[in-house]
């Protein structure tokens, strides 16, 4: 945008802004998923060996449309890295025993 001088975004265009914290980003290797009739509220979690407890480190909560939207963005994003990189290995990981239930995991 460097043409446009009072540095507003061009109809059309939105201005995202990314600090220095959030770009950082936040390890997770477990995504818990539950939904309702009007969100899907997906809480991202690191589990570290050894440790008993785990907390939330993250929570997203997303519209029906836009969880949908996040699938397919994801699936292409997938597609793309194992074109690039070869397939992504899924292993078999043992259960992990929360104390809730989850509608589902990821």
């Amino acid at each position: 945008m460097a043409d446009n001088k009072d540095n507003k975004p061009k109809q059309g265009q939105i201005n995202i802004e990314l600090d220095e914290k959030v770009a950082e980003g936040i390890y997770s290797n477990l995504a818990i998923i539950n939904h309702s009739v009007s969100e899907f509220v997906v809480d991202f979690v690191s589990i570290m060996p050894g440790t008993p407890k785990s907390k939330v480190k993250s929570r997203i909560i997303l519209t029906p449309q836009h969880a949908k939207r996040l699938l397919k963005a994801l699936g292409e994003n997938v597609q793309r890295f194992e074109k690039a990189h070869g397939e992504i290995k899924d292993y078999e990981q043992p259960p992990i025993p929360l104390n809730f239930g989850p509608t589902g995991q990821a």
